[in-house]
């Protein structure tokens, strides 16, 4: 190659490269250009959005649940209390492998199959950036050793928080209820910002009709972290606003004074202020420890529960169905005075049987021979079935229904409590609708001394008593008398419905009250004796209703009470003082013998209980004879 050829070539490599050279700074500068753009395009426009990032990579928002509200009794008992407790939570976007961190961790901290079957139930309910609840309620022991091998867990931690208890445990378990942790439905229906960072809600009771002012307004906290999202320090805090404090009608002294009577024998019973509607006591036995409930119960004890024969669970007093017996008399028998059918004088012939006109089918009386002629106060203080065979069948079974549905048999009170029944109250158009069958004069007939399809709950029966000793006015029963916030004093009485007056004839009422005095003070009264001692005169009324018809023409007596028992629903109520009602009572027993023996004596218990707690100065007057047994026994009667 000559000298010109090999320089043309060296120029051809140097204009090569030149081009290379401006090819490649042009690729560069276009780079440079486009992360400029990008840096100005983010750092510019996208400042807002990042920025936001940034802060929440570094500052965490921690959800703060709002104390819920306490609840008491009349007099300020706490029968609802928040108390400091600790609990695992799980912080799930931070757990590679939550299965095998459980697994570990249950060697640590013992973890039950509910819990870990429970806090997958809530990994459902919650985002993947929110803390989860693994175990309720760590002991001092457990959080010790979690503490010591809590850097292997990485979204693992110890949080405080605020638990519910009972103090009285059973005792108020079916009128207070619990809280439990919210479940999936739930989940659907409630407000989540409201509900931010609780994990119990109102399952049963007080706690479930009232969850709206128990429950509060939940705060929250910006809390700055560092890369392993360890807090450093809380940049803002909005506190939360409790719940609003509830205060009952319930007397807690009333309450136990009413479980110890019924000594371990299963039934209810309801006591209510029939001035205004106030429920003093609301006993069901056997009852069950609410606290059981607040963080999950286990199988095992859940098992027990719904397997026990006595069914604890059952709220006696709102749903259990019971024939009322005799204690509808004094209703029916003021329907047949108010209905314009009798006199207060008028008398039937009880002659121990009884006979639909036409009919040769007869309805037994209570005794063999019957009790002669008697008016209505008579039948009522001997509960003579005859009378009200009659009275019934005069009625008929439209008007007869008519009249006790204003008492409020057949529908529920309406007390501020969820889950309530209706009972039943039996009609042609009910037994159609149920049996698909005819209704049968018999069947009218039965109904008049409350057997038949009957279905009371004590709490209808408690409000119906109310009404009637209240001089026909009805007051819806209720438990809540008023709220407060925090420490603050209760505020004015927490409106309730207005009363209804669904009778008002003093003349009508009177022979009612004289014969549930005779059941009482009479020496013929199927409660006789009851009052001995009690300073202020009780009207009361017996009822036995028949679980099992009668098979043979046997009349039963007293020398069969433990067969008996088994036979029949036993009921007793009243109200005192007669005069001046202050307290009306309805106790149901679920086996007993008669009214008069087995459950009349428990009222009496609950009797001498509302005196003891009664203040003198919030007494009524005693009776102006100073023998309260000789001025309510009727005229011609020994007391």
């Amino acid at each position: 190659m000559n000298q010109h050829e090999e320089l043309r070539d060296k120029g051809a490599q140097l204009a090569r490269f030149g081009r290379r050279a401006l090819a490649g700074f042009v690729i560069m500068l276009a780079l440079l250009l486009v992360v400029a753009g990008r840096f100005v395009y983010l750092q510019v426009f996208e400042h807002a959005e990042y920025s936001t990032r940034a802060k929440a990579n570094r500052v965490r928002l921690r959800h703060l649940p709002p104390p819920r509200g306490l609840i008491y009794d009349r007099d300020g008992r706490l029968l609802a209390d928040n108390v400091p407790a600790f609990r695992l939570d799980v912080l799930p976007d931070k757990v590679e492998h939550m299965d095998r961190m459980l697994h570990r961790l249950s060697a640590i901290v013992p973890l039950t199959d509910d819990d870990i079957r429970r806090f997958k139930q809530s990994l459902k309910q919650h985002r993947s950036f929110e803390q989860v609840p693994l175990k309720f309620h760590l002991t001092e022991s457990e959080r010790d050793r979690f503490a010591i091998d809590q850097w292997q867990f990485p979204g693992v931690s110890v949080a405080p928080y605020l638990t519910r208890n009972y103090p009285y445990g059973a005792e108020f378990a079916h009128v207070i209820g619990y809280v439990g942790r919210i479940d999936e439905k739930e989940l659907q229906r409630i407000d989540p910002d409201r509900y931010a960072g609780t994990t119990h809600i109102g399952k049963t009771g007080i706690e479930k009709q009232y969850e709206n002012l128990l429950h509060g307004t939940p705060g929250y906290e910006l809390v700055e972290v560092n890369a392993n999202q360890r807090p450093l320090r809380v940049l803002q805090r909005v506190p939360a606003k409790p719940g609003k404090n509830l205060y009952l009608t319930i007397d807690e002294r009333l309450q136990r004074a009413a479980i110890e009577a019924f000594d371990g024998q299963t039934g209810a019973a309801v006591v209510i202020d029939p001035r205004n509607g106030d429920v003093l006591a609301m006993v069901t036995v056997p009852s069950f420890d609410a606290n059981l409930f607040v963080n999950g119960i286990s199988q095992a004890d859940y098992s027990a529960l719904l397997e026990n024969p006595e069914k604890p669970l059952l709220n006696r007093t709102m749903r259990g169905g019971y024939p009322p017996g005799s204690t509808v008399k004094p209703f029916i028998g003021l329907g047949g005075l108010e209905l314009g059918l009798r006199k207060a004088s008028d008398t039937v012939l009880s002659t121990g049987t009884y006979y639909i006109p036409g009919s040769s089918r007869g309805y037994r009386d209570d005794t063999r021979y019957g009790a002669g002629r008697v008016d209505l106060a008579q039948a009522i203080t001997q509960s003579v079935n005859t009378y009200f065979y009659s009275l019934a069948y005069q009625m008929g079974i439209g008007r007869f229904d008519q009249w006790m549905s204003k008492f409020g048999f057949g529908s529920p009170t309406g007390i501020d409590l969820p889950d309530e029944t209706g009972g039943v109250l039996p009609s042609p158009e009910w037994k159609r609708k149920t049996f698909n069958k005819p209704w049968y004069p018999g069947e009218t007939v039965i109904s008049g001394i409350g057997q038949g399809y009957w279905m009371v709950t004590p709490l209808q029966m408690a409000h119906a008593l109310a009404t009637l000793a209240d001089g026909g006015v009805a007051h819806t029963p209720h438990l809540l008398a008023a709220t407060s916030d925090g420490l603050k004093a209760p505020e004015v009485p927490y409106p309730q419905p207005p009363a209804v007056r669904i009778a008002d004839d003093p003349a009508d009422f009177a022979p009612v009250r004289q014969g549930m005095l005779g059941v009482v003070y009479d020496n013929k009264g199927t409660a006789f004796g009851l009052g001995k001692g009690f300073p202020y005169l009780i009207a009361g009324k017996t009822g036995t209703a028949e679980r099992y018809s009668r098979t043979s023409d046997a009349y039963n007596t007293n020398k069969n009470l433990a067969y008996l028992a088994t036979r029949h629903r036993a009921w007793f109520i009243c109200y005192a003082p007669a005069e001046h009602p202050q307290i009306a009572i309805a106790v149901a027993l679920e086996h007993g013998a008669w009214g008069g023996s087995a459950a009349a004596p428990i009222a009496r218990k609950i009797l001498d209980q509302w005196l003891a707690d009664t203040p003198p100065s919030e007494r009524p007057p005693l009776p102006v004879t100073a023998d309260a047994q000789a001025a309510a026994a009727p005229a011609g009667r020994t007391p």
